[in-house]
């Protein structure tokens, strides 16, 4: 009989009733009646059965569901169920990542002799959340739930609120023997932006655990939280039909296989988030730059911002090689013949354009290929801005590709922003990407591309017999399938993922490129605030960080910009060849100091000695843990204070200053050895040191 099943610290806990089997806790919590079902499943005219509302949870299917058997390999478990009405198949399949207290876990569904429409398949379902994480009877105050708010530019931004707050009470009707207050806290999103309005992860935290979560998918998700039987279930799931207009026709014997998800178990937040980057890094594709991180100076940000030219590059290239970029990357306008003004909603001429991905001769008249040879003179990889998914409305490819290679609803062709969303299931779509891959990286021996992505294309497109969803869903796998094959076709191509910035930060896409742009924001004021955050989700050897230096900035507003960076991956920007000679060996000795320990960042763990960064925080800080050392920004933005007090592990006895080497900033040990004083004179500067034992 399956009981118990996990390892590492994180253990599911099983119960066989009436032939049924229910996951009934975490880590010696037990749900008892509040436990529920392996997996949530909800088929088209079988909606809930004991209770109403708005919730993913209480199916009548999942309610029926009976205990088949169950297997067990390495570090793997799945249990069969069926439904003997429906004579539905489900497979739940729970995966260990070894060494850690972390599970992840996906549903397959499998139609029996007959035709159903799925509506809602979950990921991850539990009951029992308050008792693993400490919490009572008054769970609704002693349950915090934490999310980031991932707006443009302005991603990252943390906040926890007690399940009260947070719209979720104990409204006392157990004790009349109603489940509970058939309300939910919930975060969702539909598109095909998944990470730009929340992050796709958060966690719940107690007085003696935190449960961390994941949705690995790059498209629609749900996650909900609620109260059954004066206990706390966290449910996790791709698409369905209520929030993303997803559903899937089975014909008999067919399967769908769900979206997985990823928990972690631990003591508290950093710890629990530490499992959580372990286990991105152990399932995320093997890639040399993930070890190496190289540093990248890119053309745009506060820079060419989409309008380069031969002549404005040559000198740039001459100042990214002095600073110390090895990488150099053409970004948006390198294909721009019209260069007519702006186009709708103040971008570009060329918005609505894109789709053919040619070098314009008005741009490079004596070819583009002098400026990649003039990178690679200067001994960097050169690399390009690609947007490989849209074909611009105003582009002769739109009326040439076929209408199925695009999205649509109801036959029609959908638009967004000027742009049409190619269909990566179509054969003609992924054979057009692959030609304009192929013969960039070939003609100009590129080892770089930035595939940016600026639409969000909405709720999914034609999929019949299946929900709109449903065509989304099936175009983000293809998508991530079309990523492999590029890199199986050109193993030491660097991808940089970037969709607006952070608008597409998931684990599923940060499991197959090795860079991702972080953000869009252009003061460098404010993104202090979102590289110290970032590392929750981003591990710092693949969250791109802009650095733009410029000539009207003072040595500490130099060092600010740089040191923001520098505990992830610095990617140059702004205007280097007009900094003067000083200002300049600023920047390379930033990046300079970067080389001596950027091979140990992949190793890293993260923490936030001063809290997770606040917005406007006026002091923030990030540490890194290299095991025997710890690295520590510090930022000051404003504060009337120069002096802040940061607590630190005991045993890290020597402090160095990595960072800037020269100015007034200074670090001192407190008496009992367990802080530091980090003194910062100046309103606007920051300070990396160097932790030792």
């Amino acid at each position: 009989m399956l009981t118990t099943w996990g390892a590492d610290g994180l253990f599911l806990h099983f119960t066989q009733t009436d032939g049924g089997m229910r996951l009934s806790g975490l880590n010696g919590s037990h749900a008892g009646r509040a436990s529920l079902p392996l997996a949530e499943v909800i088929i088209r005219g079988r909606g809930r059965a004991g209770t109403s509302g708005k919730r993913q949870v209480d199916s009548e299917v999942s309610r029926r569901l009976r205990y088949v058997r169950h297997a067990t390999a390495e570090n793997r478990l799945t249990v069969h169920l069926h439904d003997p009405v429906t004579d539905v198949g489900v497979a739940a399949h729970y995966r260990r990542t070894p060494g850690l207290p972390v599970i992840t876990a996906w549903a397959e569904v499998t139609a029996g002799d007959r035709e159903v429409v799925l509506e809602h398949v979950s990921s991850f379902v539990v009951a029992g959340v308050a008792g693993a994480l400490g919490a009572g009877r008054r769970w609704e105050q002693e349950v915090t739930c934490w999310w980031a708010d991932n707006p443009w530019s302005g991603e990252y931004r943390w906040k926890g609120r007690p399940l009260s707050e947070a719209g979720l009470v104990d409204t006392g009707m157990t004790r009349y023997g109603q489940t509970g207050s058939k309300n939910r806290v919930t975060w969702t999103s539909t598109g095909s932006w998944p990470s730009s309005e929340q992050l796709p992860m958060g966690w719940l935290a107690g007085s003696a655990a935190t449960l961390a979560w994941q949705i690995e998918h790059n498209g629609s998700w749900h996650a909900e939280v609620a109260d059954r039987f004066d206990e706390v279930y966290l449910l996790l799931s791709g698409p369905g039909q209520r929030e993303h207009q997803w559903s899937v026709r089975l014909t008999p014997g067919e399967s769908f296989t769900g979206v997985p998800a990823t928990i972690s178990l631990a003591p508290d937040r950093d710890a629990a988030l530490a499992a959580l980057t372990a286990h991105r890094r152990t399932h995320r594709r093997p890639h040399p730059d993930t070890r190496t991180l190289p540093v990248v100076f890119n053309d745009f940000m506060n820079c060419l911002m989409g309008d380069p030219t031969t002549d404005r590059l040559l000198p740039l290239i001459d100042a990214a090689a002095a600073a110390g970029a090895e990488y150099f990357c053409i970004d948006a306008g390198w294909y721009d013949d019209e260069r007519a003004g702006e186009g709708p909603g103040g971008v570009p001429g060329w918005w609505d354009t894109v789709g053919h991905w040619e070098p314009a001769p008005s741009r490079f008249p004596r070819g583009l290929g002098e400026v990649t040879d003039a990178i690679r003179a200067a001994r960097m990889v050169p690399g390009l801005w690609l947007e490989p998914e849209v074909i611009g409305v105003r582009n002769p490819l739109a009326a040439r590709l076929p209408e199925e290679a695009f999205f649509r609803r109801d036959g029609r062709r959908l638009s967004e922003w000027g742009r049409h969303q190619l269909d990566l299931r179509h054969p003609a779509a992924v054979a057009h990407l692959d030609r304009t891959v192929d013969r960039l990286v070939t003609t100009y021996g590129l080892g770089y591309l930035k595939l940016d992505y600026n639409i969000d294309i909405g709720a999914g497109t034609d999929s019949a017999p299946h929900g709109a969803g449903h065509g989304l869903l099936e175009h983000n796998r293809a998508y991530l399938r079309w990523l492999e094959a590029v890199m199986d076709r050109h193993p030491g191509l660097v991808l940089e993922g970037c969709a607006a910035g952070g608008m597409r930060v998931d684990h599923a896409t940060l499991a197959r490129v090795p860079v991702q742009s972080l953000t869009d924001q252009q003061d460098a004021r404010l993104i202090a605030a979102i590289a110290a955050a970032a590392p929750a989700c981003v591990p710092p050897e693949q969250g791109a960080v802009w650095a733009y230096p410029d000539r009207e900035q003072t040595d500490a507003e130099i060092a600010f910009t740089m040191i923001s960076s520098m505990l992830g991956r610095i990617h140059l920007s702004g205007r280097l060849d007009l900094l003067d000679a000083h200002q300049l060996g600023e920047v390379a000795r930033a990046v300079a100091v970067y080389r001596t320990y950027r091979h140990r960042l992949p190793d890293a763990v993260p923490s936030w000695p001063l809290g997770l960064p606040g917005w406007r925080d006026e002091w923030l800080a990030l540490a890194l843990d290299l095991g025997t050392e710890r690295l520590l920004a510090v930022w000051r933005r404003g504060a009337d204070t120069s002096v802040k007090e940061i607590r630190i592990p005991a045993g890290f006895g020597e402090v160095h200053t990595l960072h800037p080497a020269s100015g007034s900033s200074s670090a001192v040990r407190g008496p009992a050895g367990d802080t530091l004083h980090v003194t910062l004179p100046e309103p606007w500067s920051s300070v990396l040191l160097r932790l030792t034992p």
